[in-house]
């Protein structure tokens, strides 16, 4: 009898776990399902925690010089070092995020939202409004975008926002030949068809049922450019087309850095931010195409 006891007592805590196991489960599954997605967007959710938190993170003000600690290597007291003015380069990465990541994230949103908007247009309605857009972004394209981004720089000046807008005028015209490409696929699917046969406008065929089903890829190269841009910001400040100084900004840290071997901490740590950046971003878009992409 009490063994009877004993057994419908482990009987009976037994069933008490498992609707808890039950509910960690698929979570469990779904994160070793798709590690990568996860991994990128710790990794830039940490960033970007960084960009909120930088003023609270940071030892010491990213502008104050300091020429009795010049040059010093990193210690205890300055974690990344000392560039040429004393100025401390932990704290110098730090700010460097509020500039180089909301940026690279500002250029991805306006060149995903005007290239889609233009691409979509000139799949769904072809012709010569399909033949302008397309030659643009060709035209455009023909370019390398490192080349074609200095030239635009260069004309309208050294700064930040000539700098982004350079990057948005080189990235645009990829997401606009993706989105096309994506539209006359679906645009020619059943439920458009059927769509189109009951009477439905157009301008709602195209925003209801076209544009959410072409969406994916796009998701997914934005992801992936956010690490691009980041990189395309970094070398136009690197060529001095950015920011001006002191702002402390990665790319401009390193070509400080770029003359002074033996002070290897100058570039190294600006170059670490942004290979982390770059990294996160290829694990989150190769994530999202894993998620997303269900032939992949």
């Amino acid at each position: 009898m009490g063994e009877t006891t004993q057994l419908s007592a482990a009987n009976l805590s037994t069933q008490t776990l498992k609707p808890e196991e039950n509910v960690l489960a698929p979570a469990i599954r779904h994160i070793r399902k798709y590690p990568s997605l996860w991994i990128g967007a710790g990794l830039l959710l940490l960033w970007i925690l960084v960009v909120i938190f930088a003023p609270l993170l940071a030892p010491y003000d990213p502008l104050a010089q300091n020429l009795s600690a010049r040059l010093d290597a990193p210690s205890t007291t300055h974690l990344f070092g000392t560039d040429e003015l004393g100025r401390d380069i932990f704290s110098r990465v730090l700010y460097g995020a509020q500039i180089s990541l909301p940026t690279s994230l500002m250029v991805v949103l306006i060149s995903l939202v005007t290239g889609s908007l233009l691409g979509a247009v000139a799949g769904f309605v072809g012709g010569l409004v399909d033949d302008i857009v397309m030659r643009v972004a060709d035209v455009t394209l023909a370019f390398p975008s490192i080349v074609l981004a200095l030239a635009i720089s260069a004309l309208l000046g050294p700064s930040l926002t000539n700098a982004a807008i350079a990057a948005c005028v080189v990235v645009w015209p990829e997401y606009a030949r993706l989105m096309r490409s994506q539209v006359l696929v679906v645009r020619s699917q059943d439920y458009v068809i059927a769509a189109r046969s009951i009477g439905t406008r157009e301008r709602t065929i195209l925003f209801r049922h076209v544009l959410p089903n072409a969406w994916n890829p796009l998701i997914i190269k934005a992801a992936l450019d956010v690490g691009n841009i980041i990189l395309l910001i970094s070398a136009l400040s690197f060529l001095g087309l950015g920011v001006s100084p002191p702002t402390p900004e990665w790319g401009a840290m390193i070509s400080l850095g770029r003359t002074k071997f033996y002070q290897w901490w100058l570039a190294t740590f600006p170059g670490l931010a942004i290979l982390s950046v770059i990294l996160a971003s290829n694990l989150l878009g190769e994530g999202l195409q894993n998620l997303l992409d269900p032939n992949y």
